[in-house]
Formats: structure tokens, sequence, C-alpha cells
């Protein structure tokens, strides 16, 4: 996936302050509220909220509107919400915890194997 200005601004902020396991994931066909979600994890409360500080204001200084950051009063797990783009940070058990890469990962398309020539007849 080739990254955007605001997605390369929200990821080198992350990277700055030494976020582990950075996934930006496309969610255009998922969902309309947003383009892209991207997840995070910090090993403390702290940098958990450092991290979110420095998203905001790298995002405010590349020219995107900050609509709102939610769970700075406990660091567990804080959401940026730049409107196209929301990015989550998350201590490492709550990421595991809620898995929000499965959630809004697509699933993968199923095929159905054909009923072989035994199967049919047994069903017969």
């Amino acid at each position: 996936m080739r990254l955007n200005k605001t997605q390369k601004t929200a990821v080198t902020a992350l990277e700055d302050i030494k976020a582990r396991d950075i996934t930006v994931l496309d969610v255009r066909k998922l969902t309309s509220l947003y383009d892209t979600l991207i997840v995070a994890s910090a090993e403390s409360n702290r940098q958990v909220k450092a991290l979110a500080h420095h998203v905001r204001d790298k995002l405010k200084e590349a020219g995107s509107t900050i609509l709102g950051v939610e769970g700075e009063e406990t660091g567990e797990w804080v959401l940026v919400d730049a409107g196209d783009i929301v990015v989550h940070i998350m201590q490492p058990a709550v990421r595991a915890y809620y898995n929000l890469e499965e959630l809004w990962t697509p699933p993968s398309p199923v095929r159905r194997a054909k009923p072989s020539a035994t199967a049919a007849k047994k069903a017969a």
C-alpha cells in the first residue's frame, strides 16, 4: 500500500517516539467513516500519551484537522481522529485483547471445492 502525505506524517510521528508494530490498514471498502486506520503499540501509559500528542501535533502541522482525541485520561488506548485517518495507540495487552487488525481486515474469499464423484454417488 502506498502511503499518502497524511499517512506518512502519522507513521513518521509514531516512529519518532519509537512506537512498535505499526500497522496501516486501508478500510475504504469496509466503512465510509474514514479511509485509513493506523494501529501502533507503546510500552507504557506515558509513551501512549506522548505518541498521541506527537501524532496530533504533526498532523496539525501538516494541515490536517484533528476532530478528536479519546482515551488520554488512562493512557492504555488513545485514539486520534483526523477525519480520513484514525490512529489507535495501545499498550500491547489492550491491542492483543481488541485485535483491531483482525476486525478491520476484510475476510479472504473462501473457495468452495467441487464435490468429488464419490461424494456425489453417496448423496444419491
